[in-house]
């Protein structure tokens, strides 16, 4: 029996096995109807100075068919109008992580795949990258892994319970090297007095970056704060993790001599 739905289109011109489909999207049309969307808190929160610019940059057909296939299965709008319950989001109780901004999601995939009894909710906002990261769950089998869309601050605020998370990463922020726009960077004192309710005691703190400058003021804010405690002894930058994966960018940085710092601060009851 015919279905009248998928006959093709007359008006269409036939398609080319193996080339990418064009979709011309009519005005007002979201790019991806069952994705992420592109403004998931809209107007509900307060104006403010953000730690981040979304970036909607080309998205490949592998990217737009997870974003399609697997967003409505293992993707999170933030948008501050609930209470997320972790039991419910990842169907079992173990420990949740927050990583803030994956990039591409490579590391991500890899952490996950290493330690499967850890739960990993991926926060960011650049489309391509969380079609990437939905990609490379979906191939590994790995269903440890949440990816969310939006403003990291919003979630942290507004969706997630008070000692909730088992650890916090945040590798490879934006620098914002210049001195205006330091006030842009995501490790201030009122972050981490945010984040700081949202961990259990113990759970750890742990950024990673290649800008200097940035890693200095990471390491004073940290050092600073009643709420964190330095897991090195001598109260500097800690050698990386083997859970932390080397990637690829990352190793090029490295080969152009580049210092690449870690910091791990544990979260202390006061």
């Amino acid at each position: 029996m015919s279905d009248s739905r998928n006959a093709p289109d007359a008006s269409q011109p036939p398609h080319t096995p193996g080339v990418p489909v064009r979709h011309t999207r009519a005005k007002g049309e979201p790019r991806f109807p069952d994705g992420p969307k592109a403004d998931p808190a809209g107007s509900h929160f307060e104006r403010r100075i953000r730690s981040f610019q979304p970036r909607r940059s080309r998205v490949t057909a592998g990217q737009a068919d997870a974003l399609q296939r697997l967003w409505p299965k293992w993707g999170l709008d933030i948008d501050g109008q609930q209470v997320i319950d972790f039991g419910e989001l990842f169907g079992n109780a173990n420990p949740v992580v927050l990583e803030i901004g994956f990039g591409m999601g490579e590391a991500t995939a890899r952490m996950a795949a290493a330690d499967p009894g850890t739960n990993i909710l991926a926060v960011d906002v650049h489309t391509p990258g969380q079609g990437n990261l939905l990609a490379l769950a979906d191939q590994g089998g790995l269903p440890n892994i949440r990816v969310g869309n939006g403003d990291a601050i919003i979630l942290l605020r507004e969706m997630l319970a008070p000692d909730s998370l088992d650890g916090l990463r945040v590798y490879f922020p934006d620098p914002w090297p210049k001195k205006r726009h330091h006030k842009r960077r995501l490790i201030q004192p009122e972050f981490l007095s945010l984040a700081a309710t949202r961990l259990r005691p113990g759970a750890i703190v742990h950024c990673a970056t290649d800008w200097e400058p940035y890693a200095e003021q990471m390491l004073e804010v940290l050092t600073a704060h009643p709420d964190f405690e330095n897991t090195q002894a001598d109260g500097g930058f800690a050698p990386r993790p083997d859970y932390r994966p080397l990637t690829r960018f990352e190793g090029q940085g490295l080969d152009k001599g580049h210092v690449v710092n870690d910091l791990l601060f544990r979260r202390v009851q006061r």
